[in-house]
């Protein structure tokens, strides 16, 4: 009988160990469990910083692209406008020398309508000149002289050319030149033009030459 109990006490107490060390398994196997969900998380947190980054060098590298393609842009509208402006200073250039060209050949054909203005008066001297070799009749010459002056008269009107009537008017230094003074024959001719020495005429209402005249003090 003793020796039965002393074997079922030795069982026991085995029994007791394995549950121990069964209780101490279960243990260390929770902890490495709650270990393991822990650096689970940690890795969870971890890897949407990860995920986020991967974005961030995309919008990168899209920037990077987009300012390329700005560039690039740019560069072709700095092309075209380059062009174009070497257009427009050829144009320029070309419209200049065309306008040059106009201008001389306008001041040749005006002189050239001027000088064919001026042949019937040349006409008319001659007639006069072989007029007079062939009469003594002074009056005739005078109203030949006459006529001439009228149609020479007419011409420089027709042209824009007007002659100053300045006798009788106020000096003004913007259309006369005074030769001398004398003393006014009169109180109402102070500071008048008293006696023209050479006419003067003005061209489209600007003076091409000063009248030479005499002032009254």
């Amino acid at each position: 009988m003793f020796c039965f109990y002393c074997c079922q006490i030795d069982t026991i107490s085995d029994l007791a160990i394995l549950l121990e060390r069964f209780d101490e398994n279960k243990k260390t196997k929770i902890e490495k469990s709650k270990k393991d969900k822990d650096m689970a998380k940690e890795k969870e947190k971890k890897e949407p910083k990860l995920k986020k980054e991967k974005p961030k060098k995309n919008t990168k590298a899209k920037k990077s692209d987009d300012k390329t393609d700005e560039i690039i842009e740019l560069k072709e509208k700095l092309a075209e406008l380059s062009d174009k402006h070497i257009r427009l200073q050829a144009e320029f250039d070309n419209y200049r020398k065309r306008t040059l060209n106009e201008k001389m050949d306008m001041i040749k054909s005006g002189g050239a309508d001027i000088l064919e203005a001026l042949l019937p008066i040349m006409d008319n001297f001659e007639r006069a000149i072989d007029a007079n070799s062939k009469t003594d009749d002074i009056n005739s010459v005078r109203e030949g002289i006459d006529l001439i002056h009228s149609s020479f008269k007419d011409f420089l009107l027709k042209k824009g050319i007007k002659e100053m009537d300045s006798k009788g008017t106020d000096f003004d230094t913007d259309y006369h030149e005074a030769l001398t003074k004398i003393p006014a024959p009169d109180k109402s001719l102070k500071g008048k033009v008293v006696d023209v020495i050479e006419k003067g005429y003005v061209y489209n209402d600007k003076v091409i030459r000063f009248a030479k005249v005499v002032v009254g003090e």
